[in-house]
């Protein structure tokens, strides 16, 4: 039996006509972007995301590209049956799957990560609720017949997580509902609630999206937020006897020197460079997205997660500008390597990245000889805005 696949699995669901909206949302363009591009680029981002699965009308289906998405399927004539044909893609060793309407675009990461922990703490379905807070009115024949007692009651959001075998029995045999939460509360699954989003706007109507526009910059004619950022990045190995290791630094091996200690390859200066782009991207650190607690990265290659980061950063809206690398260590020397390192580091950043080797003039622990160490200044542009 294989291993179950850590991480969770997104099912985007775009494949709606728009018919409150007055045609297909998900293909408006919001600041310049599409509005499905905003809402995958967001999950994309989000450190538990290790596949999307975009869900779209039949009739876009294989003429319909989305930027982030590993699968594009063709959806069904109703929302659950949509959502069916996206959990048809997701690999069948995933545990955790999130369910998200295409059309909330603001979703944050946080948002995402909550219900996939509550799903991962024993429950099958997690959703994102707000309170109700007014008053609400049963209505018939354009007259109030009753209120509602509002205690309890909440309404909820996407993105929704759930574990997987829970979902797939819940939507066994077709049934229909608003929202699959619903479905698995109809087999007696364990549904719990997290604090959902007010700013998790969903786009229904055509005015919804001047909100949007409004929220992201004035009518939509600016970007949102600032069009570059820059990222610091630090990472720090000590150096080990171990004799299975070898020294990799900027994805080139030192043979003959001590190897640096640590979960992966240990290659500070790739690790540094990771960190200092997530962070310009606002995409948090390298732990985040990389722990040394997952089995996954156990002697990764740094330079394949320099390049998933470099995925993420660009999924998330921005575009790497360059990277600057100042390694402090008494050995090895980089001098004969750099050359490699940079066209190794620019290759996977798909920038150019430069490395600098300073000595620690015998000061402190790396003045020891103890250990390498890296700082890394990244900068990023906001795609379509890069000189």
């Amino acid at each position: 039996m294989s291993e179950a696949r850590p991480g969770a699995w997104v099912v985007v669901v775009a494949a709606g006509s728009g018919s409150r909206f007055g045609g297909p949302k998900q293909w408006a363009r919001l600041a310049g972007r599409r509005v499905v591009d905003w809402t995958v680029a967001g999950v994309r981002a989000a450190p538990s995301c290790t596949g999307v699965v975009v869900v779209v009308p039949h009739a876009d289906a294989g003429t319909i590209e989305v930027a982030g998405a590993d699968v594009v399927v063709a959806g069904g004539a109703t929302r659950s049956a949509s959502v069916r044909a996206g959990l048809a893609a997701v690999p069948v060793d995933v545990e955790v799957v999130v369910i998200h309407d295409g059309a909330r675009p603001f979703a944050s990461t946080a948002l995402l990560e909550a219900v996939v922990a509550a799903v991962r703490a024993g429950a099958d379905a997690a959703l994102p609720g707000l309170p109700v807070t007014d008053s609400l009115k049963r209505v018939g024949g354009g007259e109030v017949t009753g209120t509602l007692d509002r205690e309890g009651l909440v309404t909820v959001q996407t993105p929704q997580g759930f574990a997987a075998a829970s979902l797939r029995q819940a939507h066994a045999g077709d049934p229909e509902a608003t929202d699959d939460g619903a479905l698995v509360e109809a087999i007696g699954g364990r549904v719990v609630v997290v604090p959902g989003d007010p700013d998790n706007l969903k786009l229904t109507v055509a005015g919804d999206l001047a909100v949007a526009e409004r929220r992201l910059g004035s009518g939509g004619a600016a970007r949102p937020g600032p069009a570059s950022r820059v990222g610091l990045g630090f990472d720090i190995h000590p150096f080990t006897d171990d004799p299975a290791r070898v020294l990799v630094l900027g994805g080139v091996s030192f043979p003959g020197v001590h190897a640096l200690a640590g979960h992966s390859d240990a290659d500070a200066i790739a690790h540094a460079a990771t960190e200092a782009l997530l962070g310009a991207a606002g995409l948090g650190d390298i732990g985040e997205h990389f722990p040394d607690t997952d089995p996954r990265w156990a002697g990764a290659d740094s330079i394949e997660l320099l390049r998933t980061a470099v995925e993420r950063v660009r999924a998330a809206g921005w575009v790497p500008g360059n990277v600057d690398c100042s390694v402090v260590c008494e050995q090895p020397s980089l001098a004969p390597q750099r050359a490699e390192m940079q066209r190794r580091l620019s290759e996977a950043v798909g920038a150019d990245v430069t490395v600098k080797g300073r000595r620690p003039e015998g000061l402190g622990a790396l003045g020891r000889g103890e250990g390498v160490a890296c700082w890394a200044v990244a900068v990023v542009h906001r795609t379509g805005e890069a000189s």
